[in-house]
Order: structure tokens, then C-alpha cells, then sequence
């Protein structure tokens, strides 16, 4: 979309709003928004009821923007929390109203600006315990403004119930519809559609092993070692989803968990060689890759290439690859457990630093934006405050870049929406141009300009087939009111610490990374070893809690430097207040390398290395002097 050389040139803040994403169409994603927010409000308008239509479709919408690949199951979450949440707020929105009315037109928008803010407050804190919670406050707090100010003759239960209705009908068509990719192989020709995001990832997951192993000894490393731990997320997360019943309800399914678990000792070891440095020979790599052709392709992995055991680290590879090609014929495992949060995890989240800051700028962002509105009389107030919780969300990139790119595709979708309008039959004409911008949303994700475009296109249609005259100029408006709103507010001074969400991921990381380091010390017998081989490979329990360990404290540190690089691209002004944590990431990073390097000499010979006991000495003097 933009030339990378061009954001390259250009200051962090500036730049980062040029930069898109890159990746295949994905089509079957494309499908499901056509078949969603189109039908539901061509339903509702050929019933004679179109406001039942405009609030399932609103419901559909929403959900579509959270629809991103990966397995169904885990797609159940991604799509039905924030639902729940949207559900909520449209019914909140709908009663607060009711209630500022009761009590007097002098104190109604008093009442709803102070109910606001509080809602914005506690959704805003609870966005910081992660993606699927920070989606639901959104949704959460976008719904609270429509409920209140959309002219709908529906009781708040009976929009709350339309606008599940909605997202459970792209859930619906996230859960029977097969993907349209063809399936390889003569062997997977009968597989199960239901299985293909998992078996994608786990895919993808060996892949990664394979590109890592190739870049032992170059510059490509660091990058692959990244890639790998993107990888092994999200296959965890696939396979860890919400199901109906306690195991895997399938031979096929319960392979593909085999196949996850026996990804895990070859990631280590292939982390471990990285480590190490020492350029590997071709072959090396190419085991993971017919391991991972057989699960795209759903035959047999075929013969290994053979073994290399010059050193520990090849020696777990070679071990790990006879491991994987045993699961690969007839294993079985139980589905791989992620981190499991309880109520007091989640309240600690919410109420920690990056909770606090960011609950504190959306209670004032959206409390404020209310007042405005109601100041303004306009007819459609709520969009600004619906405007504005996009806006704050550090989720879409820096503050300056979101701003930006707000403003331009709130203009250019407004713009379009104009001549369409002009053109189009009604209210035929709009409900093709809904289900068109529904299929748009998928490839749009990729910038946040292009979905604010195809986003402002839909929702004046919507607003438009609801019988209200043609709104772009007002949208507009409010768009850049909202902007100034959240650029204000998010350079006011803070009581509250700021950089709170990267120390809050920062701390998760460091706490991580020691629990994966004790755990690993606590194997090695008799200290620091010289170099004799001991025999006897650590028990299965104790690897399989090491591996646990390993993949939360590489994901946490995965979190982590996702939150740096976004503060790492706010205008400075800002920038300044996460200084150093860049320097704190990266040793942390090589802490839990060399901790990984560890873990195969120890299962190797028992005991710690000299040369790696001394690194691991040097990297916890150092994290004592960037903390």
C-alpha cells in the first residue's frame, strides 16, 4: 500500500503510519464478511424491519473486525467475548439513557458524561490483561455510546439480543463454512475442514524450526528465533482453545497435539544451536521441513536425513526429530496448556501500571467526548464518542500514527460514500455496498487507514438505509473533534506512571525468564561441568514443566517487545518515557537464549557448562543495571 523505503526516511512517529501490512488475501475470511453485516440488513429491510437489520448488522460488523485466522475454536473466543462485551454495552447505553432522563433534561448529559467515564475507566484498565479483553472494551464501550444516541424504537434488551444475534452469525459461518484453500495430497484428501487453521499453525511451527536451523551462524538468526516464537504461539493458542469436551474428540486431533508437543524439544534445540553460533550443513534443516510437508500434506514424513551428533546440541536435534517422527506415525498428547489466568491474576492486570494509565485516558477520552457531543446537539453525538475509544487504543499503533490515519480514511470513506450514495438505488443499492464493505474488512485489517475507510463507507450506509439523510459532512467533523480530543489528552500530564503498559510486559517478562532459569539450574547436578559426558537424560515431568516454562517466557517476552516497539514509534514527547526498555528486552532475550543452551547441556551431561554458567553471571549483573 505505502513504499517502505519512503517510511523508512521518515521520523518513527511519522512513519509508522505509511507502514501496512503484508500477506495472501484471505479468502475465506472475504466469504464470511459478504455472507455477514449484507444479509442481515438486506433480512431486516425486506421483513419491513429495518432497524432489527442495521443493529444485527452493527453486531456482524464488529465481529468482523476481530476475525482473524487461525482455528475455529480459538475463533470462538476471539469473536464471541468481545460480543458478550458489545451486547452489554449496547444494553447500558440504552438504560443510562432511560435513567438521565428520569432524573431532569438539566442533569442528563451530566449524568451520562460521569456514567461514561466511569464504564471508560474500568473497560480501559480491564483492556490491559490482553487482546481478546482489550477487544471487548472496545466493543464494550463503542456499543454503550450507539445504545445511547442511535434512534432505535427497540427496548436495550431487544438491541442486545439483535447485536449477538449478529456476531453469532459470523461465528456461525466461522464454524461450518470450510476454508476455500485446497486440501494437498492424496492422503489428506478426506481430512476434516474443522482441523485446518490447527494443522496451519502446528505447519507453520516446523517451518519455523527449519528456517531458523538455515540461519545458524548469520545475521537472519535473531529474526528466526522471533518467527519461531510466533509460530509456537499461536499453534499454542489454536490448540488451546474453548472445546465442548475435556479431550480431543478426535484420532486426528489428538495426532496434530502430538505433533505441537514434539515441535517443543526441536525449537529447543534448534535455539540452542543458534545460540552457539556455528553454521550448521544444509541438511540440517531440511528434517523439520518433511516434517512439516507431512502435516500440510497429510501422508507420511518419509525417511530423516541422517543424524549428526558432533555436539549436545545437534545430538537433542537428531534425538528430537526420531521423537517427532514416533508422534508423527501413532502419538497422542493432551491439547498443550497456555497461561491460565484466575480472578485475582486478571484484577492484578487491571489494577496494575499499565492498567491504571490506560483506564485513566479512556475514562477521560470517552467521559469527555460525551460531554462534547451532548454540548453540540448534534443528531448523530454518539459517533464521537465511539470515535474516540478507536482512537485511544494503543492496540492500533502509536498515538500520532492512529490520529493520522483516522482522519485520512474517515475523509477518503466519507468522500466515497458520498458518490456512491449519489449513484446507488435505495436501499437496494447500500445493502450490495454493506455486504461489499463486509467483505473489504478482512483485507483492510492490514492499516488502520484502509479499515477506517471501508469501516466510515459501511456505517453511513447503515446509518443511511436506517431512513436518515446522507451524514459524510458530520462524520467528517467529528472525526477530527475526536482527534483533537485524544491528541490532547494523551499528551496532558499524568499522575500515574507513564510507560506503564511496557513495564507492566516488561515485568511479566523478567519474572518468566528467572522461572524458566531456576527451573533449568535446579537439573543440573554438581555445578559447573568441565566437559565429560554424564548419561541420563532428565525425567519426562521435569522436561515437560521446562518446556512450559520456556514458551511462557518467551511469549512474555514476545509482549513485551511488541508494547516497546509501539512506544518506540510515539512522537518523542511520549517516546522519552519508555527510554531504556529497549536495552532491558534484549537482555532479557539473551538470557532466555542462553538459559534454552543450558537446558541441552544439562540434559546432555548432567552438569552446566563453565562458558555458560559465566554468561548467564554477566547477563544478571547486567539486568541489575538497566532495570
Amino acid at each position: 500500500m505505502f513504499p517502505r523505503a519512503a517510511s523508512a526516511s521518515l521520523p518513527p512517529w511519522l512513519g509508522h503510519a505509511l507502514r501496512t501490512q503484508r500477506g495472501p488475501v484471505p479468502w475465506h475470511a472475504v466469504v464470511r464478511g459478504a455472507m455477514a453485516a449484507g444479509p442481515l440488513l438486506g433480512a431486516g429491510v425486506v421483513a419491513g424491519r429495518v432497524s432489527l437489520g442495521v443493529v444485527a448488522a452493527l453486531g456482524a460488523m464488529l465481529a468482523g473486525i476481530n476475525d482473524r485466522p487461525g482455528g475455529r475454536r480459538v475463533a470462538v473466543r476471539r469473536l464471541g467475548v468481545p460480543a458478550l462485551a458489545g451486547a452489554c454495552g449496547m444494553a447500558f447505553g440504552s438504560y443510562v439513557v432511560a435513567a438521565g432522563q428520569g432524573i431532569g433534561g438539566a442533569y442528563a448529559p451530566w449524568v451520562l458524561s460521569l456514567a461514561f467515564a466511569v464504564l471508560g475507566l474500568v473497560a480501559g484498565a480491564f483492556s490491559a490483561v490482553g487482546p481478546v479483553a482489550s477487544a471487548g472494551g472496545t466493543q464494550l464501550l463503542v456499543t454503550a455510546a450507539i445504545g445511547a444516541g442511535m434512534p432505535l424504537p427497540e427496548p436495550g434488551w431487544q438491541r442486545a439480543l439483535l447485536f449477538l444475534a449478529g456476531a453469532a452469525w459470523l461465528i456461525l459461518l466461522r464454524l461450518l463454512l470450510p476454508s476455500p484453500l485446497p486440501v494437498t495430497g492424496a492422503a489428506g484428501a478426506g481430512r476434516p475442514y474443522r482441523l485446518d487453521g490447527e494443522r496451519a499453525a502446528v505447519c507453520a511451527v516446523y517451518e519455523a524450526v527449519a528456517a531458523l536451523l538455515d540461519s545458524v551462524g548469520t545475521s537472519r538468526s535473531t529474526d528466526r528465533r522471533a518467527a519461531l516464537t510466533a509460530a509456537l504461539d499461536h499453534a499454542q493458542d489454536a490448540l488451546s482453545g474453548p472445546r465442548l469436551r475435556r479431550h480431543a474428540s478426535s484420532a486426528a486431533e489428538r495426532r496434530l497435539h502430538a505433533q505441537y508437543r514434539a515441535a517443543l524439544p526441536l525449537g529447543e534445540a534448534a535455539t540452542a544451536l543458534a545460540w552457539a553460533g556455528v553454521p550448521l550443513p544444509e541438511r540440517v534443516g531440511e528434517g523439520p521441513r518433511r516434517l512439516a510437508a507431512a502435516i500440510r500434506d497429510g501422508g507420511p514424513c518419509g525417511p530423516l536425513p541422517a543424524p549428526a551428533r558432533s555436539d549436545a546440541g545437534l545430538r537433542a536435534l537428531d534425538d528430537a526429530l526420531l521423537h517427532a517422527a514416533e508422534a508423527f506415525d501413532s502419538g497422542t498428547a493432551k491439547p498443550p496448556h497456555g497461561r491460565r489466568r484466575g480472578p485475582a491474576d486478571v484484577l492484578r492486570t487491571a489494577a496494575g501500571p499499565g492498567g491504571r494509565e490506560y483506564g485513566m485516558r479512556v475514562a477521560l477520552c470517552f467521559g469527555a467526548s460525551v460531554a462534547v457531543a451532548q454540548a453540540l446537539q448534534h443528531p448523530h453525538w454518539y459517533w464521537l464518542p465511539a470515535t474516540t475509544v478507536f482512537l485511544v487504543k494503543p492496540d492500533l499503533g502509536p498515538l500520532v500514527s492512529r490520529v493520522l490515519c483516522r482522519a485520512a480514511g474517515t475523509v477518503i470513506g466519507a468522500v466515497v460514500f458520498a458518490g456512491l450514495a449519489a449513484l446507488l438505488p435505495q436501499p437496494a443499492g447500500l445493502v450490495v455496498l454493506v455486504a461489499v464493505c463486509g467483505a473489504l474488512i478482512p483485507v483492510a485489517t492490514r492499516h488502520f487507514a484502509a479499515l477506517t475507510a471501508v469501516v466510515t463507507v459501511l456505517v453511513l450506509a447503515l446509518v443511511m438505509v436506517g431512513g436518515e439523510p446522507q451524514a459524510s459532512p458530520g462524520r467528517i467533523g467529528e472525526t477530527l473533534l475526536a482527534c483533537g480530543i485524544v491528541l490532547l489528552v494523551g499528551h496532558l500530564p499524568w499522575p500515574v506512571q507513564r510507560g506503564g503498559r511496557v513495564q507492566d510486559r516488561l515485568s511479566a517478562a523478567r519474572e518468566s525468564a528467572h522461572a524458566y532459569l531456576r527451573h533449568v539450574l535446579s537439573g543440573a547436578q554438581g555445578g559447573v561441568h568441565d566437559g565429560a559426558r554424564h548419561a541420563g537424560p532428565a525425567d519426562a515431568e521435569h522436561r515437560a514443566a521446562r518446556w512450559a516454562l520456556r514458551r511462557d517466557a518467551y511469549r512474555t517476552l514476545a509482549e513485551a517487545r511488541t508494547a516497546i516497539d509501539l512506544a518506540a514509534a510515539e512522537h518523542p514527547t511520549l517516546a522519552r518515557h519508555s527510554a531504556g526498555s529497549e536495552k532491558v528486552a534484549a537482555t532479557l532475550e539473551s538470557l532466555v537464549d542462553t538459559t534454552t543452551a543450558c537446558a541441552v547441556q544439562v540434559d546432555d551431561t548432567g552438569r552446566l557448562p563453565r562458558r555458560h554458567a559465566e554468561r548467564i553471571d554477566a547477563l544478571l549483573a547486567e539486568l541489575t543495571t538497566v532495570a
